[in-house]
């Protein structure tokens, strides 16, 4: 009876499991068109993982200011985490040859860095993660170089030079010389390789006019290549940066009942289509860690965060280890290693979330709506002619209830939340009543009422035949036992 006990244990959830994923699948996906449909996971090749000792000459993994051994045979031996948190964009940063582990001091524009690995390697991790629908971004860092970049250690080129300090060099990017060395620079790099997108780094003094030719002169190498920057800036960029919108993610939400006042300040403008998609970040590779600002538990702080991030209107961006909920001043500090010591109860929050993403059309690029946006609490409407999601985010110190009138949802409807299986409906009042405990986060599907779930009704039916069944089998089984012993 043991063994038949677990069979039908085991029948019943697998049953009620298939019931249930007949009413919450959400949209199928469809084809990216835009970097809105994009999320972006930031990282630097030397930290992430060593996978080879070949170009590990001069490194010091206990020294975080030198480098540590990261190659890009090490981003392919660890592609699957990225997989598994759903990005869709991997950036590796500036990978020229360069002075030190970040990128920040390159001394060529054609060079890649050796302790990186070859041009082999690099194509070989491109095409490795294009088979995955994965895309590879890199920097392209337009001045503040190293004092002995090829161009700066070449006479001719010495009126090219504006300023120094630092060990680095600032290039005049108002001379027609260097924006026309710069452009024919870019557009060899990235006409060699098949990236997915350019980061323009480092801007410097250079205007809108000549920013606008450079993204012209890349996309015309390949017009789906998306290119971006990590400064405030006017010109064509497909996706904007505002350091303020990072500032009042990371101050909104290291702590509960934070004032949230500013926090869509620039994501409103591109949800009403007056402008590009806004970078969404915690923190980046400049910054502090998010977590160096978090006033209570990181794990909670970094979730709620997080799904602020993807599922507001904007392009997503992430650093490294944030699903390790890393730490540390900007920096070296905050450029550790990956351990790879991974919660994986966070990377499947992250993964789920991403999952839901890409599969809704609707979530990524569909009407925004805001319902509430009060000290923490925000709760926010994505909806399309195929389908409608509500997404509340209670970063508040209490337990709160948020009504929705049915005249907002809807008559008929049912709210399926997504990570807790919940299912919410219309109460006498006219309201649809969502409770939330404090520090929560919950994404509902809004969906056509069903009443009696069939599904579930036939799965249950189907259990109860196969255990009747079962019984009758046993006791026909042991009349024929009895018989033979008579």
């Amino acid at each position: 009876m043991l063994k038949l006990t677990k069979w039908i244990s085991a029948t019943v959830a697998s049953a009620l499991v298939a019931a249930s994923f007949s009413v919450t699948t959400p949209a199928s996906a469809q084809e990216t068109k835009t970097i809105a449909d994009e999320t972006i996971y930031d990282l630097l090749v030397d930290r992430y993982f060593n996978a080879t000792a070949e170009n590990d000459y001069n490194a010091d993994p206990k020294d975080n200011t030198q480098f540590a051994g990261g190659d890009f045979r090490g981003l392919i031996d660890k592609f699957s985490l990225i997989q598994d948190l759903g990005y869709s964009i991997v950036s590796i940063g500036s990978i020229f040859k360069t002075e030190k582990y970040d990128g920040s001091m390159a001394t060529s524009y054609h060079d890649l860095e050796p302790h990186f690995g070859t041009a082999e390697e690099l194509e070989t991790v491109i095409d490795t993660y294009s088979q995955s629908n994965v895309k590879v971004m890199v920097d392209f860092p337009l001045s503040n170089v190293s004092e002995n970049h090829e161009w700066a250690q070449d006479p001719a080129k010495a009126e090219w030079i504006a300023g120094s300090s630092d060990g680095k060099v600032q290039w005049d990017l108002q001379n027609e010389e260097v924006q026309q060395a710069l452009l024919d620079a870019v557009v060899d790099f990235v006409s060699t390789y098949k990236f997915g997108g350019v980061r323009l780094t480092n801007l410097g003094n250079a205007d809108t006019e000549f920013l606008n030719e450079l993204i012209s002169a890349i996309k015309e190498v390949n017009e789906n290549l998306y290119v971006i920057s990590n400064e405030q800036s006017d010109a064509n960029f497909d996706a904007n940066y505002f350091s303020e919108t990072t500032e009042a993610f990371r101050n909104v939400y290291k702590n509960v009942d934070q004032d949230s006042s500013n926090l869509l300040a620039h994501i409103e403008p591109y949800a009403k289509g007056d402008q590009a998609p806004t970078q969404l970040m915690l923190d980046n590779l400049l910054t502090d860690r998010f977590t160096l600002t978090n006033e209570a538990f990181p794990p909670t702080r970094t979730r709620l965060g997080i799904v602020a991030t993807l599922l507001l209107p904007g392009v997503p961006v992430t650093q490294y280890g944030t699903e390790l909920i890393m730490n540390g001043e900007a920096g070296p500090k905050a450029h550790q290693l990956y351990n790879f010591k991974t919660d994986e109860e966070m990377i499947d929050f992250i993964g789920d979330i991403q999952t839901l993403r890409s599969q809704s059309e609707t979530l990524r690029n569909g009407e925004y709506k805001l319902l509430k946006n009060e000290n923490g609490f925000l709760a926010f409407e994505r909806f399309s002619d195929q389908e409608r999601w509500i997404v509340v985010i209670n970063n508040t110190g209490k337990t709160t209830r948020f009504d929705i009138s049915e005249e907002e949802i809807g008559a008929g409807k049912e709210l399926l939340a997504m990570l807790d299986s919940d299912t919410i409906r219309v109460n006498n009042e006219g309201n649809y009543p969502i409770i939330l405990d404090r520090e929560i986060v919950e994404i509902f599907q809004v969906k056509d009422e069903k009443g009696i779930n069939k599904g579930y009704l036939a799965a249950l039916a189907v259990v109860y035949v196969l255990f009747i069944g079962f019984i009758i089998a046993i006791i026909k089984r042991g009349k024929r036992k009895r018989t033979k012993e008579q």
